[in-house]
This record gives structure tokens, C-alpha cells and sequence, in this order.
């Protein structure tokens, strides 16, 4: 068998031509015409020099365009780049420059920050949109056959970013996500006949693997929604009689804050995953009742392709835990000298399986710390495991900020306040906020006679990252707290008089 993970589309083609692939609104794509237009992609990747091995970027918001070029580019045994549609020209310019991205297929909303980006080197970038797709692929012939590739060969670069350093790309194989594909169809039991949520972004792990890539290997439908809105959301619950939603915390909560949500009839729905943090378990109890459905929550990170852990429909379920390892995944909590800990005792987790990525791309080292010579890979999260083998997160990633779904890494924003003229030192920091999880603050000193507004510190840092990412509060301080090193002790910064 092939384990080119194109050869997902090219199947349920093969089986279920006729039934609808992707959605979006009125617009209904079987399975027949995504394969014939992942083939068309792949001709005019080809007819630009593209071939086995070599790295093509995808910035595209959710819509049918996605899995179109994402398939393309795999069926032509060449690797796909994700990139999140909100990154500025300075984070494009690291991701291509590291990964060696030829090509860069980009919503043309988003084009401009790609082509900025790209000024000065040999990568191309294509600007799509809803109407010009058919003048890009007329005449091109299409790439009909799926390469052969072997199980290790690398099929996704997923840039995450760490606490230190420039983000690192997660090199994640045909066989680490099908293994992960294998998990979830063994633990939602999809088929044709399922419709998938699909408001997850698809450049990120979780809705690329999980609700993309999971839907398509049973020949089921997703349909999508582009930017999330709790009220669209229900509506389209409604519309498609979707059956498996796909969300993070935030969404939950949201959807319980629709004033006429019990209006929407979503009786449709046979079960809700939640991932990307903790689900509270408040917002558990309430969506179920309100909703009549189960939740089930998951653990991941992009190096494991992403799913480690997960709750069972048959099995107890206990909420605020993470469940237990998915099918062939081990995890274990060790402390700081490795040594293996008991039920209750607090440690970090580390997960072994086939789900677990090959290495960080051109980063050795990286890849040597994270992952042992017996495969475990290092989370960085300080969990527990109870005696009946249920996990349950205890602390996140050393200083991560999670908002909104999506991790924000201080030193990243630090980075970007440093470049201001006035600034001497700067901190970032989450503060706990009700819709998003946590929100961003920035702690920053000035350098001697020098001094700026919150404002313009603000604007400052909206230019150099992703718009999720910036401080939206500013905290302006004579100096912060130091250890005897010199090192800034955020532990020593009190936030807790700004607002959430």
C-alpha cells in the first residue's frame, strides 16, 4: 500500500464519487471533483518545477481551495507548509527561509504580507481567490498519478513556536498522521454517512488532522466556516445536520452565550470533540445539558500529529482529564531526572508511539532534546495520572500563553517590543480573561530619557506579529523584577490589577 496520505482523497473518490466532499455555504464539492482538482494543482505545481521532496506553502483561510492544493501537493510526493493566514511579512520571511519553500499558494486577502515576505528571493507566491482557480488550471495537465513515498518521509511542516529561539517546523510523516487517523476513526467511528464541523482553521494540527484529513479517510463531509461565530456555527449544525463538531474551549463557551441557541434544532449531533486546552468543566456540564450531547476532550501538540490522548464514549468519562493514550500511544510522568512517578505525583509528560514526529526540520539539537534515544518525546507540560490511567494537565508549557485557541510564545512578542527605540526591557505575560482563556499583557521599562505611549507601543508590536498575538494591555514600569543574574522574574510581576 501506498502511505502517500493523498491516497485518502483518491479512495473514498474511488468510493463515494458522488457524495459531497467539502461545503461551504452553497457551495457543495463531491469527492470526484476535489480529486480531479487536487490532480489540476498538482499539474500546475509541476509545469512550475515543483517535484518530490520539495516544500510548497499553503496560507488559505477555511475554504474548498484547502484540501484542493493541500492534496495536490502531497499526491505529488512534495511536502506541505502550513501557515497560519495571519502572519505578518517578518514571520512569512523566517518560514521560508527555513523550510526552503519554493511556492506559496495564498489567499489573495492575505497575498500582500506573502509577496512582502518573499521581495528578494526566488519563491512564488500564487494568489487565489473564489473566481480565478479555473484560469490558473486551464491547460494544465493533470497530475494523475499519487507518488509513491515511503511510511518516514516527511508529508507536513508545522511550525510551532518554543520559549526560546525562532519557531521550530514539526516534521510530521505520512505514517505519523495516518497512524493519528487511524486513532480518531477508533474513537468517533466515522463514516460516509457523518458530517463534520469544520471551524477549526485548517492550517493548524488539529482541524488539519483531525476534522480534515478524518473526515475524508471515511468519505464524510465537512463543511466549513472561515472565521467562527457561535451564531453561523449553529446555524450551519442546523443546515448540514452536522453530526461531529469539532472545537475548541472558547467556541463551547461561546455557543452558550448565543442569546436564541435554543431556537437552532442540532439534534443532529452525536458528539462533540474539544481540544487546544482545558474545557472547564462548568462549560462541560452546561453544553451537555443545554445541547443534549456528549463532550469528549483530547490532548495533543503538533509534534504528535496531534492526538495523544483522548476521553471514551465506552469508557468512564471524567471531566477536567485529558482521558487516556489513543491506540499504540504510551505516556508517562517522569521528573526532572527522568525517573518515572507514580499516580498523583506531579511531573512532565512524555508520549512514545507512531504519532510521534520525525524531528524539527534542520534543528538537530532541538530534535535531540526533545526526543530521547527511546523515542519518547519531552511535552514540556507538568501533568498527573490518576490510578485508573487518566491524565490531567496541570501546568502548560512554561510561560505559553494560550488565547483564543491559539498558543502565543512571550518571547516572540518580547522580540518584536525590543525593536522599539525607547524600550530597555519588556515582559509578556497572560492574564486569565472570561471569553478568551487568557489574554496578553506586555510589562516594559523604558531606557533612560526615552519614553512612548501605550499606544504606540501597541501599534508597534500589531506590525510585527500575527494580530493574535499582540499586547492589547501595556503596563509601564520604572524597571522589572531581576534575579540575581540579571534574568527578568516574571513570577515577581503583578498583573492582577489590569483587567481581563
Amino acid at each position: 500500500m501506498n502511505p502517500n496520505l493523498a491516497t485518502l482523497l483518491t479512495e473514498s473518490a474511488a468510493e463515494f464519487p458522488e457524495r459531497t466532499a467539502i461545503r461551504l455555504d452553497d457551495v457543495a464539492i463531491p469527492y470526484a471533483g476535489l480529486d480531479q482538482t487536487s490532480k489540476l494543482v498538482a499539474g500546475l505545481l509541476q509545469s512550475k518545477g515543483i517535484s518530490a521532496g520539495d516544500r510548497v506553502g499553503i496560507m488559505l483561510p477555511n475554504v474548498p481551495h484547502f484540501p484542493m492544493v493541500y492534496y495536490g501537493i502531497l499526491r505529488m510526493g512534495a511536502r506541505v507548509v502550513p501557515m497560519n493566514v495571519l502572519l505578518t511579512a517578518r514571520e512569512i520571511k523566517y518560514y521560508l527561509e527555513n523550510s526552503g519553500t519554493k511556492i506559496v499558494v495564498a489567499w489573495e486577502d492575505f497575498a500582500p504580507a506573502a509577496v512582502e515576505a518573499a521581495e528578494g528571493t526566488d519563491v512564488e507566491v500564487i494568489a487565489i481567490n473564489p473566481t480565478n482557480v479555473g484560469e490558473l488550471i486551464a491547460g494544465i495537465d493533470p497530475f494523475e498519478d499519487v507518488v509513491e513515498v515511503a511510511p518516514d518521509d516527511t508529508a507536513v511542516i508545522l511550525y510551532t513556536s518554543g520559549t526560546t529561539g525562532q519557531p521550530k517546523g514539526a516534521e510530521l510523516t505520512h505514517y505519523n498522521i495516518r497512524s493519528n487517523i487511524e486513532s480518531i476513526r477508533d474513537l468517533f467511528d466515522p463514516s460516509e454517512t457523518d458530517v463534520f464541523f469544520g471551524g477549526l482553521p485548517l492550517f493548524h494540527v488539529f482541524g488539519q488532522t483531525v476534522a480534515m484529513n478524518g473526515a475524508v479517510s471515511a468519505g464524510a463531509e465537512i463543511t466549513l466556516l472561515p472565521r467562527f461565530d457561535p451564531a453561523k456555527a449553529l446555524e450551519i449544525i442546523q443546515r448540514d445536520k452536522v453530526t461531529i463538531f469539532m472545537g475548541v474551549p472558547t467556541m463551547y463557551a461561546a455557543m452558550l452565550q448565543v442569546p436564541d441557541r435554543s431556537e437552532y434544532d442540532i439534534s443532529s449531533l452525536r458528539l462533540c470533540v474539544s481540544g487546544g486546552a482545558a474545557l472547564p468543566v462548568e462549560i462541560i456540564r452546561a453544553f451537555e445539558s443545554e445541547f443534549d450531547t456528549a463532550i469528549l476532550e483530547g490532548y495533543g501538540l503538533s509534534e504528535t500529529s496531534p492526538v495523544a490522548s483522548f476521553g471514551r464514549l465506552d469508557m468512564e468519562r471524567k471531566p477536567g482529564t485529558i482521558g487516556t493514550p489513543i491506540k499504540d500511544v504510551e505516556m508517562r510522568i517522569v521528573d526532572e531526572d527522568g525517573n518515572v512517578l507514580g499516580p498523583g505525583d506531579v511531573g512532565e509528560l512524555q508520549i512514545k508511539g507512531p504519532n510521534v514526529m520525525k524531528g524539527y526540520w534542520k534543528m538537530e539539537e532541538a530534535t535531540r532534546n526533545a526526543i530521547d534515544e527511546d523515542g519518547w518525546f519531552s511535552s514540556g507540560d507538568m501533568a498527573t495520572v490518576d490510578e485508573d490511567g487518566y491524565y490531567s494537565i496541570v501546568d502548560r508549557k512554561k510561560e505559553m500563553i494560550l488565547r483564543g485557541g491559539y498558543n502565543v510564545y512571550p518571547r516572540e512578542v518580547e522580540e518584536v517590543l525590543y525593536e522599539h527605540p525607547a524600550v530597555a526591557e519588556a515582559a509578556v505575560l497572560g492574564i486569565p480573561h472570561d471569553d478568551l482563556g487568557e489574554e496578553i499583557v506586555a510589562v516594559v521599562a523604558f531606557k533612560d530619557g526615552e519614553s512612548a505611549s501605550e499606544d504606540e507601543l501597541r501599534e508597534h508590536a500589531k506590525k510585527g506579529v500575527a494580530a493574535y498575538k499582540y499586547p492589547r494591555h501595556i503596563h509601564i514600569v520604572d524597571e522589572l523584577p531581576k534575579g540575581p543574574t540579571g534574568k527578568i522574574l516574571k513570577r515577581e510581576i503583578d498583573v492582577s490589577q489590569i483587567a481581563g
